[in-house]
């Protein structure tokens, strides 16, 4: 028996081996596997079963042994592996690596804990005569007589201050059984749902989440592969929908995925899930990069298993090995943090869709501002549209406010923060004892350091950009490599004091709240404050407690978050994800508006939204101000189509880096003459140009954009022809399909 093997251990390529009889029986596809490479022993994973080699059997070697008793991928990721492989232009040990976690590819052990228990009688003159000859052995002998079950070793021995050679010997007496138990390491066992209310009985659904549930229920019946997007305004229940739908796959014996945007969101959604599911016995899975080794290699081997048929997670859980697999959850499908950034550059959302297809699987996504792509897979009949048009009890959706801020900046003679408007409503807030969310989608102070006498601008020695003062430590950051220096005290240029910060962070706006709300209790989320694990547990628990008054943050607060006593919230600078030169800016603005503005008002008191901007006309701002998806999507959908972008045509994105941005730009355009001559009219080819960012840790940047009809014939010749190229080594190249951004 031959094996076609993708060894784990830093190149690609598929080798082939032999098995030995004694593990003919239970190796087959999915396998994963120790193979000997180079002297060592590495792992790999089993590809194709009874291949057919190119070298002569006897000059094979065999496999040196199976790492897990279970297939380490199901027959679908499988597949997905080669379609990632081939789509995004991934090497499969890159893909193998993403699906599979360290721990499980190293071949770590499961922890486990032993046991001890009675085994075997004793009569009272034999019990007599062990008193006498070994008296710790017949304590710990009665200690374990009086137990009900078996008890921890470790436990037994600090208990009664013996050693381990009193229970080696007692074992080997064959009076007491030790025995090795699992200790699985499960995430958020502690169920600390961070004050998360969750109802003992599932909620009355109202006529137009039955019909929801109705119709994903008979695509899920039918097991054939289905996607229903659900378009539902913020607070109308999708939760609940997304519930039933799990429901009903666990009552006919499937598996499900429920993916989020955030891990922020991730403590919310377990809280829910097994609140609902967990009483009834079905175990649920926490999947995120937060996570330890030891807790994923559990929660992997639970699914991979069948002991748990639920996970929940960010966009890595998409790979997790249930099986018989029947539903998908994506909600929050419309973000672009499903899509990964480094290889394989996969798009978390998509990569569900072919997954469900896969396996024969419904995809449910869900959004209150769907993606384009998705709405366009609606229109062409490829997806199914369900909606919910209102707010769950008839809640009023939030009142949105538009502050021109070029008025307020002129009012108010500088730089402007917080608006008066803002403030008011935060005063009034904070009176009543109710609770307000600040948003803005830049941490830090201050954006940039611009001296007022010579205009020098600070910037980050290996990147082209400015670097951004962050004041609770003194220090200028580059966001992009990491690089940090001490805030100079006067211009490095000219010796000036005379120092202005420019733009805002939110370091800047908890200054700012903490001027007009002294007595306030505030606390700041962003990645500066979230470096401690589950961190962001204990300030939405708080949050959601009543223990913070005003919650400050950036892009992790504003989705899919649901606090009932929020009924302010605050749009400190809207203009941020507009004016990027990306042809996505207006649809990000858009749903950005729309979703922070959906956290207020979904408790009992109405809410209200105060959205800054210095562009209020905008059409992103208008359209989001009455919430109407659809008005912005038709105006949108009609410039997409006037220049082709997408949905219109796929996007590919090639970037050339290397210290030498002459020799980048030369092999840059040597190569898009080579593409154009190769691959003709199946392509529009534009650039090379510089990138918005030319430099990041040291190397500068160019950028080729391929747009296609479809990406999947164009992705292999792109591969097959750079592997005609011969590539200097400082030369590094990037394919990027579908991307999400084009900085």
């Amino acid at each position: 028996m031959i094996v076609g093997v993708q060894p784990l251990a830093g190149f690609d390529k598929l080798l082939h081996y032999k098995v030995p009889e004694h593990l003919r029986a239970t190796i087959r596809q999915g396998s994963l596997i120790q193979i000997p490479i180079l002297n060592r022993l590495k792992p790999g994973l089993v590809l194709e079963v009874d291949a057919i080699a190119d070298v002569p059997v006897e000059k094979l070697k065999n496999i040196a042994g199976l790492l897990q008793d279970f297939p380490a991928l199901t027959p679908d990721l499988l597949q997905l592996a080669k379609w990632m492989h081939t789509y995004y232009a991934a090497r499969m040990e890159g893909v193998l690596e993403a699906m599979i976690p360290v721990a499980v590819r190293d071949g770590t052990r499961i922890r486990e804990e032993k046991y001890l228990a009675v085994a075997g009688s004793l009569t009272t003159e034999e019990l007599t005569a062990l008193r006498k000859k070994a008296p710790q052995q017949a304590k710990a002998y009665e200690f374990l007589k009086q137990q009900f079950q078996p008890v921890k070793k470790s436990l037994v021995l600090s208990r009664l201050g013996a050693t381990a050679a009193v229970a080696s010997a007692l074992v080997k007496r064959g009076l007491v059984r030790e025995e090795a138990r699992h200790v699985e390491r499960v995430a958020y066992a502690d169920n600390w749902t961070g004050g998360e209310v969750v109802a003992g009985l599932p909620p009355t659904l109202n006529d137009e989440q039955s019909a929801v549930v109705a119709s994903v229920g008979a695509s899920i019946g039918k097991r054939k592969f289905a996607v229903h997007l659900l378009h539902g305004v913020t607070g109308s229940g999708k939760t609940e929908v997304y519930l039933r739908a799990v429901e009903q796959v666990l009552a006919a014996g499937g598996s499900a995925i429920y993916l989020v945007p955030e891990v922020a969101l991730t403590p919310q959604t377990v809280a829910r899930l097994r609140g609902r599911f967990e009483a009834a016995g079905h175990k649920t899975v926490v999947w995120h990069s937060h996570l330890g080794e030891g807790e994923r290699l559990d929660g992997w081997t639970a699914l991979a298993s069948g002991q748990a048929r639920v996970v929940v997670g960010a966009r890595s859980a998409v790979f997790a090995p249930v099986r018989d697999l029947r539903l998908i959850v994506v909600d929050e499908e419309h973000e672009p943090a499903y899509k990964q950034d480094e290889t394989p550059r996969y798009h978390g959302r998509d990569v569900a869709v072919y997954r469900a297809k896969l396996a024969h699987a419904t995809c449910l996504l869900g959004s209150a501002t769907p993606s384009l792509e998705s709405f366009a897979n609606v229109k062409a009949g490829k997806y199914r549209l369900d909606v919910l048009t209102k707010r769950v009890d008839d809640k009023k959706m939030p009142d949105i406010q538009i502050v021109d801020m070029r008025i307020e900046v002129m009012r108010q003679r500088g730089l402007v923060t917080l608006s008066r408007l803002l403030v008011n409503h935060m005063q009034a807030r904070f009176e009543k004892r109710e609770q307000t969310i600040l948003f803005i989608n830049r941490r830090g102070y201050s954006s940039s350091m611009q001296c007022r006498k010579c205009g020098h601008v600070e910037q980050c020695p290996h990147c082209s950009v400015a670097m951004t003062y962050h004041r609770t430590d003194e220090t200028l950051k580059c966001h992009l490599c990491g690089h940090t220096r001490g805030a100079p005290a006067v211009c490095p240029a000219c010796a000036a004091p005379d120092i202005r910060w420019r733009g805002l962070g939110t370091q800047r706006v908890e200054e700012a709240v903490r001027r007009v709300l002294p007595r306030a209790r505030l606390e700041r989320m962003d990645t500066d404050t979230m470096s401690k694990k589950h961190r962001f547990r204990e300030i939405l628990g708080d949050f959601r407690a009543g223990k913070i008054d005003v919650l400050i943050g950036t892009q992790m607060i504003g989705k899919g978050l649901d606090f009932p006593n929020v009924t302010l919230v605050g749009l400190v600078d809207a203009d941020l994800s507009m004016h990027v030169p990306d042809f996505r800016a207006n649809e990000r603005t858009f749903q950005l508006l729309v979703q922070v503005a959906g956290r207020a008002g979904r408790g009992d008191r109405s809410g209200e939204v105060v959205v800054q901007t210095f562009t209020p006309k905008a059409d992103a701002v208008q359209y989001a101000k009455r919430a109407d998806f659809d008005g912005f999507a038709e105006v949108e959908l009609g410039v997409r189509k006037k220049f082709n972008y997408p949905p219109y045509r796929h996007l590919i994105h090639h970037v050339f880096r290397g210290p030498n941005p002459e020799k980048i730009k030369f092999f840059a355009e040597h190569w898009v003459k080579q593409v154009e001559k190769t691959l003709g009219d199946a392509v529009e080819v534009r650039g090379p140009t510089p990138s918005p960012i030319e430099k990041v840790k040291d190397e500068y940047r160019f950028q080729v954009w391929y747009f296609c009809a479809s990406a999947t014939p164009v992705v292999p010749k792109l591969v097959a022809l750079q592997a005609t190229v011969n590539w200097p080594e400082d030369v590094t190249q990037v394919l990027d399909v579908d991307p999400m951004s084009l900085m």
